[in-house]
């Protein structure tokens, strides 16, 4: 096998190794697809100023996010349907995440359960709560993660519609695959994939079959998850939230400076500034250009996170650079996990950490802690004289 050098090398393997509908539900946008494009392009637009002559020993790229120590400012994103990247794959990558020292984030929409991933890779991840119309249900998954030892909630406030995306459309996205003459010919080019989810119990949303009354199979889940996602979603509905959880509170899809403003209100330990990798509102403004005016609207009274558009460990930096604490990497992980498994994430890891310790020596810096704009060409990125 051709080494693995970047992410890149591990997004090719994953889109020979995984049925198109789960590839193409990790690597797409919605509509024109116009903000996930920008949000890998503004970060290329941002460079370094190159220094010399200057000691680069002892460096580190250890820090902490909402106080919880890390090996490098990343942590996983919550992503739905990890388990379809690669069997079992939450489980997988939450393994992945904690051998490297970074928090690994369960969504809502997973395929293993958060009983699951606490059994077989630990307790200490985050969980990720997406707000449905049954409050009862809520509870009950709230009350979940916190017997389950998650240490952080990460409510994602960007999803109460859900944006159109054409190619999960087109391709007839379910869980598990439909039985289909076009999806049966894919699978058949996928043996790895197949042999794997054969292996398995773990096909549907774990956290939802069977803790809700009559969804028993793919039919009513269906139907419940288009009718459960909450449109009334507000601000009061985050506050009864976080009178629920006394652990970390984490706001997800923050793209405007009044709204980072109501999160600090409501009692939030960290925000991330994020558009839904570019999934939801097709032509909101890229994660990284919203980063800075966020950024001084709270001046350090809250944590700012960054996902979407983070491809390496360059970028990484400049979001660090811009005023995020930590970034978040969705596709970077999935493409490890559906090309290698759970050594395919930690490659991905490894490729991201090699390339933030290079780019930050060679920036003229030796602790990521005292990174800051600075580090950045004048005129090169948003908010710069």
């Amino acid at each position: 096998m051709t080494p693995i050098t970047h992410i890149d090398d591990l997004r090719r393997l994953a889109r020979k190794r995984v049925p198109r509908m789960f590839y193409d539900y990790a690597d797409s946008g919605s509509w024109t697809e116009s903000t996930y494009r920008a949000n890998e392009a503004d970060f290329q637009a941002i460079k370094f100023r190159q220094r010399v002559a200057i000691n680069m020993e002892g460096r580190s790229t250890r820090t902490t996010m909402v106080g919880q120590e890390v090996a490098m400012p990343v942590a996983l994103a919550p992503t739905g349907l990890t388990g379809m990247q690669h069997a079992d794959g939450e489980i997988l990558a939450a393994r992945a995440a904690r051998k490297f020292g970074v928090p690994f984030t369960l969504s809502t929409m997973s395929i293993c359960s958060i009983e699951d991933v606490a059994e077989q890779a630990g307790a200490g991840f985050w969980f990720q709560l997406y707000v449905m119309r049954d409050r009862a249900f809520i509870e009950r998954l709230i009350a979940r993660a916190k017997a389950a030892g998650c240490t952080a909630l990460v409510l994602t406030l960007d999803l109460q519609i859900l944006g159109q995306r054409h190619k999960d459309i087109k391709n007839g996205l379910s869980t598990p695959p439909r039985p289909t003459l076009a999806n049966l010919l894919d699978i058949a080019t996928k043996p790895r994939w197949a042999l794997g989810m054969l292996a398995t119990r773990r096909r549907q949303f774990g956290n939802i079959v069977g803790h809700v009354s009559g969804v028993e199979d793919m039919g009513s889940l269906s139907e419940w998850t288009a009718s459960q996602f909450d449109p009334t979603l507000d601000w009061d509905a985050v506050r009864w939230i976080r009178r629920l959880w006394d652990g970390k509170l984490i706001l997800k899809g923050i793209l405007d400076p009044e709204d980072a403003r109501l999160a600090l209100e409501v009692g939030a330990d960290a925000l991330i500034v994020s558009n839904h990798g570019g999934r939801q509102l097709d032509g909101a403004e890229s994660s990284i250009r919203a980063l800075p005016a966020i950024v001084d609207a709270v001046r350090d009274r809250i944590e700012v996170h960054l996902d979407g558009g983070v491809r390496s460990g360059q970028d990484l930096l400049r979001a660090r650079a811009l005023g995020a604490r930590g970034c978040y990497i969705g596709r970077p992980f999935l493409y490890g996990l559906g090309a290698l498994g759970e050594a395919g994430v930690t490659r991905c890891l490894e490729i991201l950490h090699k390339e933030l310790d290079v780019t930050m020596a060679l920036c003229g810096q030796t602790r990521i802690d005292r990174v800051g704009r600075d580090i950045l060409l004048p005129g090169s990125y948003p908010g710069s004289p």
